[in-house]
């Protein structure tokens, strides 16, 4: 069960939270809110970042996984086992954007990408109830799951698996297990985006707006305050789906 600390004469329920790829942008500002509010977290990395250890150095436990093949979830999963832990959310986060356009093998892609967005969670998930006995999972998913995409159709559709995985476990896990998506398009910038590709981004969207990573925090933010919401996706998309 969550424990209790007071701040500042207020009662906090402070949570164990899990996030898979926590080592950089949207995960990476996930656990730094998490660990603002006070909470424990515990990360998975792929790769030595600056973000990971400023991360390990404010108290998360930081846990090296490479998702890319059965024994490396595996292994996540045995040491997650060992240490007994308590979980009250679990959010998959761990993803890899990769195209046809840059891969010889189309064959390697799609079982990387399914490996990725779908058999990892489904793993990990499958694990989960030993570490938890209440609480949320959230899929970070995505836009494209939903409308497909000509540029990068492995990645599409296995995000679109994840969704429909959300579908699965929420029925599996209930009642005290809510699981829900939160379905981002275009989130945030990289550093090497340059002004003409920005404007033709934020003409995807009807809001043209592309609002950092507190979007998402929010949406898991309002998921975990639920009491009453499970197999759903939040999409945050700026109107995408109308244009």
């Amino acid at each position: 069960m969550p424990s209790i600390h007071k701040c500042k004469g207020t009662r906090v329920t402070t949570k164990h939270i899990l996030i898979t790829g926590a080592g950089q942008r949207i995960g990476y500002a996930l656990a730094c809110h998490f660990l603002n509010q006070g909470h424990q977290v515990t990360l998975s990395y792929r790769t030595e970042r600056p973000q990971v250890a400023d991360l390990r150095a404010r108290g998360a436990r930081c846990l090296h996984a490479d998702f890319s093949t059965d024994e490396g979830v595996y292994s996540f999963i045995d040491h997650i086992d060992a240490l007994n832990p308590t979980f009250d959310t679990l959010i998959h986060n761990a993803s890899s954007w990769d195209s046809e356009k840059h891969s010889q093998d189309i064959a390697s892609l799609f079982d990387n990408m399914m490996q990725i967005h779908a058999k990892t969670p489904y793993l990990i998930n499958m694990a989960a109830p030993r570490w938890m006995q209440q609480g949320d999972i959230i899929h970070l998913t995505d836009y494209v799951a939903q409308k497909g995409s000509a540029k990068h159709t492995a990645y599409a559709t296995s995000k679109a698996a994840l969704e429909n995985l959300t579908l699965s476990f929420a029925q599996k896990m209930a009642p005290s297990i809510k699981v829900n998506s939160i379905s981002p398009a275009l989130i945030m910038f990289n550093d090497g985006d340059d002004e003409a590709y920005r404007e033709k981004a934020r003409c995807k969207s009807l809001l043209r707006s592309v609002p950092g990573e507190q979007e998402v925090v929010n949406a898991c933010e309002f998921i975990l305050a639920s009491q009453h919401m499970t197999g759903q996706s939040i999409k945050l998309d700026g109107g995408r789906h109308l244009i």
